[in-house]
């Protein structure tokens, strides 16, 4: 099977993060999405906004639910940290042989992908789907290595952080979240 690997913090996950997975599944750009909750992001700095690793996968786990082709996986957290995107994806591999690995990664990402650990190797043996991002829209594939495709995908303006910070002011972006994700936040009361 073709698997996309899509790795972030989700602090919390949102539907733009379950609407852009459902999107590369629904295209048959794969036929699954793995969200790989990252227990610490080496390119970003810990802070005391960021919930529980435990809190954050069962967030994943709620959001995923109805969706067909999307799957949550704490593999992450089995390997050493920070485990960085080529040890986690060769990691993968090892694990599941008899799949194909690609790395789903923002614009934004791409355009500071030189500076990622041993991403030379990542390029190597592993396919990038690359969605555009609210101010970031890469154009030119022509220019891009043979193994890097920018997707069509949902753009939605909103991030975790932004939820965060309006839950901390009372506010509830319940649009922008699963219900069950806003009534886990509730309910364990979190980012407040």
């Amino acid at each position: 099977m073709k698997i996309g690997i899509y790795g972030g913090s989700f602090n919390p996950i949102h539907i733009g993060h379950t609407s852009l997975a459902q999107s590369l599944v629904n295209q048959g750009l794969v036929d699954e999405v793995w969200l790989l909750v990252s227990p610490l992001n080496p390119l970003k700095a810990s802070g005391s906004d960021i919930a529980d690793y435990s809190h954050r996968l069962r967030m994943a786990e709620l959001a995923c639910r109805e969706h067909d082709g999307l799957r949550v996986s704490d593999f992450e957290s089995r390997l050493p940290v920070p485990s960085y995107t080529v040890v986690t994806l060769n990691a993968l591999s090892d694990a599941y042989p008899q799949h194909d690995f690609s790395l789903v990664i923002g614009a934004d990402n791409w355009q500071s992908f030189d500076k990622w650990y041993k991403h030379d190797e990542i390029l190597e043996n592993f396919s990038l789907l690359v969605y555009n991002r609210p101010g970031v829209t890469l154009t030119g594939a022509s220019s891009l290595p043979r193994n890097v495709q920018i997707v069509d995908t949902p753009l939605y303006d909103i991030s975790s952080t932004e939820i965060r910070k309006s839950i901390r002011h009372g506010k509830c972006l319940t649009q922008w979240l699963s219900p069950e994700v806003a009534d886990y936040i509730g309910a364990n009361g979190l980012y407040r």
